[in-house]
């Protein structure tokens, strides 16, 4: 008869959620997606576009009625957080008033696996007109491989 481990049938299951929370795959949506505000569906937010050239990954977030002041950009590796606050300006109306309120409010934070390690010292954010703009300046070597275009370091 066999031994049952159950340590070592916990450490399994630990690493299959683990895997979850940490898919990364580009191809398909996260189980899990960070939400803004329950609703009917999870939202990311803030919305990203992320692009590069031969000297610096840009990411652009766009997060209108979020206070710069509230904002606040980290890098580790290559794992971008963006966390910020966007306010409530109804002024006087209390919630219950409300008929109907589609416009997101509170606390958010957005994760973004990056496809590069960056240089951390370098990164630049700017945000103006709703919209955040990161620049993360590159290592000097860097050889990773778009899909379809020649590696930046030959």
């Amino acid at each position: 008869m066999a031994d049952w481990n159950h340590w070592q049938t916990l450490e399994m299951l630990r690493r299959e959620i683990d895997h979850v929370f940490n898919e990364t795959d580009a191809r398909r949506a996260p189980v899990f997606r960070p939400a803004f505000l329950p609703g009917s569906a999870a939202r990311r937010y803030p919305l990203i576009n992320l692009y590069t050239d031969t000297e610096a990954l840009y990411v652009e977030a766009l997060a209108p009625g979020v206070e710069p002041e509230t904002l606040t950009v980290s890098v580790v590796g290559n794992r971008l957080s963006i966390a910020g606050e966007k306010r409530r300006v109804a002024g006087d109306v209390q919630p219950e008033a409300f008929h109907r309120s589609e416009r997101a409010t509170g606390k958010f934070v957005r994760h973004l696996q990056l496809p590069v390690e960056v240089d951390e010292d370098k990164v630049h954010a700017d945000y103006r007109d709703g919209l955040l703009i990161v620049t993360l300046r590159r290592p000097v070597r860097w050889s990773y491989r778009w899909p379809g275009r020649p590696s930046a370091a030959s």
